[in-house]
This record gives C-alpha cells, structure tokens and sequence, in this order.
C-alpha cells in the first residue's frame, strides 16, 4: 500500500528513543524527510546515525529541551530554516512524574504544564502557517490511555494530556476547512524506557499485563505503524480521533 508521504515533511518531537524515535523510522521508511530532536545529544545522534542506515534518508536532528520556550523556539526556527514547510507534526513528551496530589509541588504542574501542553501550543502555532498556505498538513499528538482511563498515581499525567486531547479535537474543527487532519493516538503499556522506569518506581505495574486483552505489552514498532497510517494519504477522512493503541486495556465504549 502507498502511503504517499515520499518526500513529506514530518517533525517528530522527543524522538532520539522510545515511541519518537520509532515513529520517526517508520515515516523514513515510508520516504518521508524526517527532523528529530531532543535533549541528550547522544541518544540523538546515535538514533539519527541508525535511521538514515537503514532507511538511506538523510534526517535533520536538532537538540533541545521544548519543555524550555527559548529551546523550543531555537529548535523550530532551525526546522523552518531547512524546511520552509512542515507537512506532518507530531509532537510527542516524555512522561511527568508519579505521585498523588499531595506529593507534588505547583513546580511540578508548572513543567508538567510547559513540557505537555506549552510545547505542543508552540509547535502548532509556528508550523501551521505552512499547512494553512498549501491546504494539507498532519497533526498527531501522541499522548497516553490516561485521557480515556485515568491511571493511579498518574495524576499530571491524567490532567494535563486530557488537555491536549481537548485542543487537538478543536483543532479538527477548525482546520478542516485547510484539508488539515488532526488526531491524537494514546499507547498504551508499550515496551519504552518509561514502562521500565515505572515499574522500577511501582512494581505494581508489572501486572498490568494481566489487564490486557491481548495478554502483552505492545512493541514501540506496532504503535508507530498507527501513527504513520494516521498521518498517510490513506488517512485522509479521519481527523478529531482519539486513537488507542493499547491491546484492548481501555475498557470504555468511546
């Protein structure tokens, strides 16, 4: 099947490892011109060095912190510097940390506030100029199962994501009109770093598996297949959805 995204832009933010990075491959492998970023330069520089391996693309990586606005708007300048348009965003953070309300102080919302919410606020508003002037683009936020199944000791996580959730489906609304999708995809329990790390904090979490379906964690590759599909040719009647790549764990009919 012909996705038609050779030669398409994409930004994929926090994409030196875990679910970025693999989304980032798979639209290179589907021909896609591809800018990453991120904040350890190692990691970014060893996930650009593999991708253009095995994909022969060239990528543009870009380090930085979006969670910063003087980062995230160096980072986006730089973008629009190489690339006047951006045709596919998708943004993409790491997650804030566990904790009931009570653990957690207001500069914990506060990053929690910048690093999920602020920088995909930021991103949209600079590379939409480009998908408005050409009437195409894609905007897909990757965010958590939480939006629909709040999970314990999740509770920024849980808040904040709910968030974008709610501005990516007004964002469908409003840039129909300009042949612009826009779509927000929830992973699940996925085989990343951050799975590892919450089970290190909370063993409990382990047994999650047990509460899925299908019986397993889901692989990074799996959900950037979703992703890429979202953000192809194919894809182009399906905007304002909240996608769960997650095994079946949502339990709700919506």
């Amino acid at each position: 099947m012909d996705l038609g995204l050779k030669n398409k832009v994409a930004f994929v933010a926090a994409s030196s490892q875990g679910l970025g990075r693999s989304v980032a491959y798979e639209l290179a492998m589907e021909g896609a011109n591809i800018i990453i970023c991120g904040r350890n330069k190692e990691n970014l520089g060893r996930t650009k060095k593999e991708i253009e391996k095995h994909t022969n693309k060239e990528l543009l990586a870009l380090a930085g912190d979006l969670s910063i606005p003087a980062e995230r708007e160096q980072i986006i300048k730089s973008a629009l510097e190489v690339f006047n348009t951006i045709d596919i965003l998708v943004t993409n953070t790491g997650g804030p940390p566990t904790g009931k309300i009570e653990e957690l102080k207001k500069e914990d919302w506060d990053q929690a506030y910048n690093n999920l919410l602020g920088s995909v606020v930021s991103l949209v508003t600079s590379f939409l100029p480009g998908m408005k002037q050409q009437k195409w683009g894609r905007i897909i936020s990757i965010t958590s199962m939480a939006v629909k199944q709040p999970i314990n000791n999740l509770i920024l996580s849980n808040s904040v994501r709910a968030s974008v959730a709610g501005l990516m489906k007004t964002l469908a609304n409003e840039l129909a009109i300009y042949k612009i999708t826009v779509n927000n995809v929830m992973p699940g329990y996925t085989e990343t770093e951050r799975l590892k790390e919450l089970i290190e904090n909370k063993p409990s979490f382990a047994s999650a598996k047990s509460e899925i379906p299908l019986g397993r964690f889901g692989t990074p590759e799996e959900f950037a297949a979703a992703v890429t599909f979202l953000a192809s040719e194919r894809a182009s009647y399906i905007t304002g959805v909240s996608l769960a790549v997650d095994g079946g764990w949502t339990k709700g009919l919506f």
